[in-house]
């Protein structure tokens, strides 16, 4: 009997502003929030772009930001040192806690994506920058909304989060898939990209409802179409920059995409040239 010709076997998903929290909002306020109550006010772009790390890490890389280390310095008389990470990070979980709850909803076709992989025999992973304790609300709640990954990992007992590839590796166990080129991982910030590429996996970039764009759902239909072509052309040079294979859209789009890397892994290729789309 002919060998089966290789091919992708699981999809690992990022959660928050690629299956649930359109836009992912969750953790932006509340960051924002903590750094307010010390008298820093900081901005939507500096809250965001370290997002899809973990949570501490991610207040870390923004007490790195030359604004905010230099206000800092001017308020407190130093740059932020790691004590005042870990202050910062107090302040900011509890916050959080409080309001998950109400940003699980699915983005738009994220349920039915999942479905209609599960009917090709796809297995579903997942990675996040959220903790262990997080996810005790967060799945859950998701659940509820019809959301179940065969495998859910964070990086809590893990030597590190994203960018770092052990939480893909991780799934890569928890779904005995081998090798890690069967493997494509889908996520909305360049954090996500990276983290698929560090692991030898294929790495897909999402737009619509991703932080990388940072808009809601509302906000998105309300732009020209000149405007929002031009917000998603600067969120996929930054998705295409950071390695991703293919930039999509939106989430509902992804099983177009499999049969394209099927394709590729059939013929051998692992990264064709003309790998964008």
């Amino acid at each position: 009997m002919d060998e089966k010709p290789p091919q992708i076997e699981a999809i690992i998903f990022d959660w928050a502003g690629t299956i649930i929290d359109y836009g992912c909002f969750a953790p932006l306020d509340v960051f924002i929030e903590v750094f307010k109550k010390r008298g820093i006010n900081v901005t939507d772009d500096e809250a965001r772009a370290p997002m899809g790390l973990l949570k501490w890490d991610h207040i870390n890389e923004m007490c790195k930001m030359e604004r905010i280390a230099n206000i800092w310095k001017e308020k407190f008389g130093r740059f932020p040192q790691k004590e005042d990470v870990d202050a910062l990070y107090e302040d900011f979980e509890p916050m959080l806690f409080s309001i998950l709850p109400k940003y699980c909803e699915p983005v738009p076709g994220a349920v039915d994506l999942v479905s209609r992989l599960r009917t090709q025999g796809l297995k579903i992973g997942s990675t996040t920058g959220y903790t262990g304790e997080m996810m005790k609300i967060v799945a859950p709640e998701a659940r509820k909304r019809g959301y179940v990954p065969d495998s859910m990992v964070t990086s809590d007992h893990l030597p590190g989060g994203r960018p770092y590839p052990w939480m893909i590796y991780q799934n890569a166990i928890n779904l005995e898939v081998y090798p890690m080129k069967h493997v494509v991982k889908v996520g909305d910030t360049v954090s996500d990209i990276k983290e698929g590429i560090n692991a030898g996996t294929w790495a897909v970039g999402i737009l619509k409802g991703s932080s990388e764009l940072g808009l809601k759902e509302t906000e998105l239909n309300a732009l020209s179409p000149e405007n929002l072509a031009y917000k998603m052309d600067q969120v996929s040079k930054k998705f295409k920059e950071a390695g991703a294979h293919y930039v999509i859209e939106s989430i509902g789009e992804l099983d177009k995409i499999i049969p394209k890397i099927n394709k590729h892994l059939e013929i051998g290729v692992k990264r064709p040239t003309d790998h964008f789309i």
